[in-house]
């Protein structure tokens, strides 16, 4: 692969990821209620408003999860793979099936990412800035919350010592791990869509 190809590959995958990251959190920020209102919010609902507002006219929600938001997401996942198989010289259409399940995995592995960092974001915090009201910091405790809280309820309570995050950072690890990584290499998933995962 000659290394113009390369970079044209890196710019797909680097910009694609970050408006997909983009997407994947406005589905997040639903399905967790977080504050629209937050400008963090809002920037992003801006972002992802021209893309969603056409697919909410054909998937409705349900359950107060965001169907549209996650199929724009997948849509997205779908689309730079399929581009990037492409430049290699593989035909997209004859790997369909496989592109979708590679997407399914691209998906789940940013969601997970960004629980991970979201995470450690919030233990930082929690140490440098507790009781902190800046816009970025509630985001992030109202994403965290719905993860930790569960997990508080069947650890002990250690003295106000608060563990549950590394209970969480274990579960994703090994979801990441033993469950996508696993399942990408029994896909036959090609080595140059692995910066989706």
């Amino acid at each position: 692969m000659s290394g113009l190809l390369e970079a044209i590959i890196y710019i797909i995958q680097t910009l694609g990821s970050l408006y997909l990251l983009v997407v994947l959190l406005r589905f997040i920020l639903q399905l967790v209620r977080a504050d629209f209102y937050n400008p963090l919010s809002q920037f992003i609902v801006r972002a992802t408003q021209p893309l969603l507002r056409p697919l909410r006219r054909i998937i409705p929600g349900f359950g107060g999860v965001d169907l549209a938001s996650l199929m724009l997401a997948l849509l997205l996942q779908l689309l730079l793979m399929a581009v990037v198989v492409a430049l290699i010289g593989l035909n997209p259409l004859g790997l369909l099936p496989q592109l979708l399940v590679w997407s399914l995995l691209g998906i789940s592995s940013l969601l997970l990412k960004v629980l991970f960092f979201a995470l450690i974001a919030s233990v930082i915090l929690s140490w440098i800035a507790p009781g902190n009201h800046n816009p970025g910091a509630l985001l992030i405790n109202q994403i965290v919350e719905p993860l930790l809280t569960p997990l508080r309820k069947v650890l002990p309570s250690l003295g106000g010592l608060d563990i549950s995050p590394i209970f969480a950072f274990i579960a994703i690890n090994l979801i990441d791990r033993f469950v996508l990584r696993n399942l990408a290499v029994m896909t036959d998933m090609p080595r140059i869509l692995a910066p989706f995962m």
